[in-house]
């Protein structure tokens, strides 16, 4: 994509959907985890599929350097839930995950 202006309207709109339809439903999966709670496959599957998202993003921020935080913020927070479920999944189980 080398159109500078198809590229920054192609990040916003990944941004805005990330905002509006993913972001609530993450911190949501982050209260629950870090209260304790495991994943279900559909939640596993959710953050998958937004993690991909992100990283099929990535060479779009690599363009635009004022949405590194915002991204390095996402995947970090992902990176977060999901080793807090693991644990609270090895405490579940005793270790046998």
């Amino acid at each position: 994509m080398n159109d500078p202006t198809i590229a920054r309207d192609l990040i916003e709109v990944l941004v805005q959907r990330f905002e509006t339809q993913q972001l609530g439903r993450v911190l949501e999966l982050k209260r629950r985890v870090d209260a304790g709670a495991t994943l279900s496959d559909y939640e596993q599957d959710f953050l998958e599929d937004i993690c991909r998202e992100a990283m099929d993003s990535k060479h779009l921020v690599d363009r635009f350097p004022e949405y590194q935080p915002l991204f390095a913020r996402a995947v970090g927070l992902y990176h977060e839930i999901t080793a807090r479920a693991l644990q609270n999944e090895q405490r579940r189980t005793g270790g046998q995950v």
